[in-house]
């Protein structure tokens, strides 16, 4: 599945948890304190840094919700490489209101522009190759659905949804269910299968008997997890075009193109999501 649309009703509930952390019982004080009431105000939001556009439709609902009044007309669409110094949006309205949605819909913006900045290089630094790049389940807690949006905004894949969209059968899986040792992937493999049969099914292969033996399983999709590069070529070699190969492990944008020209099918990489810079971006405000 390819987040190409924002759950509205859980961004919604973000933006609500963010107001209230931020606004607390008694609101926006400094604005309330120093901002005559009906002052009104222009503004835009500048990017600073070169960056994928990925997150406008979550800021300018920062801004409804503090104010329905708020002017929001976007200058980039999303998905949009803008150099720095782009203007990304232009908003008008009470001064108070857009001072007081300025940071949360920044904080939204920012980090969303980061991932979808990322996932951009990642997917060039493969370009040329058949590989694909995948995001991973290693997303901030109730922001996945935003975040795997601003993977495939910048370019980018993504892998399953969360744990109830495709079987993934790990080391630690056939550990705890007395599976480990001979022949563990292949009753696994089948155990799967018999309880869900509408879900395709991926193994997390450590060795290249462990790749065999979820070739003869029949899984649809095998992770080669944390292989060398030339484990990984002869783990193409004997898969034979059999299962989809994943590579996961250890991969960093400088690796990409080696991995890349292995012949896998994807390779997964925790950091388009974990550990990106949020993007530079600025709100420039004045009297209107």
């Amino acid at each position: 599945m390819q987040f190409n649309a924002i759950d509205s009703d859980r961004v919604n509930l973000l933006i609500e948890l963010a107001l209230a952390e931020d606004l607390g019982e008694a609101g926006d004080t400094t604005s309330k304190a120093v901002i005559p009431e009906n002052t009104r105000a222009a503004a835009v939001l500048r990017a600073k840094e070169d960056l994928v556009c990925a997150g406008l439709p979550v800021a300018e609902a920062v801004f409804k919700r503090v104010s329905p009044e708020v002017k929001w007309t976007a200058l980039v669409k999303e998905g949009d490489f803008c150099t720095a110094g782009t203007m990304l949006v232009e908003i008008s309205g009470c001064a108070r209101d857009l001072l007081t949605a300025e940071r949360t819909a920044l904080n939204f913006l920012q980090r969303l522009c980061g991932i979808a900045t990322t996932a951009g290089k990642y997917a060039a630094a493969l370009k040329g190759s058949a590989a694909k790049i995948l995001d991973t389940r290693k997303t901030t807690p109730g922001w996945r659905n935003l975040e795997k949006y601003a993977v495939a905004r910048g370019g980018a894949t993504n892998h399953r949804i969360g744990l109830y969209d495709r079987i993934m059968i790990k080391d630690n899986h056939r550990e705890l269910a007395g599976l480990e040792g001979d022949k563990g992937i292949i009753r696994s493999v089948e155990r799967a299968r018999k309880t869900y049969p509408e879900l395709e099914v991926e193994v997390e292969a450590d060795t290249l008997a462990e790749v065999a033996e979820a070739i003869e399983a029949g899984a649809d999709y095998i992770l080669l997890d944390n292989m060398t590069d030339e484990t990984m070529r002869e783990a193409v070699r004997l898969n034979a075009g059999r299962c989809k190969l994943e590579a996961s492990g250890g991969i960093t944008i400088e690796r990409l193109k080696a991995v890349g020209e292995l012949g896998v099918d994807f390779i997964s990489a925790g950091a388009l999501t974990h550990s990106v810079k949020a993007s530079d971006i600025s709100m420039e405000i004045k009297k209107s």
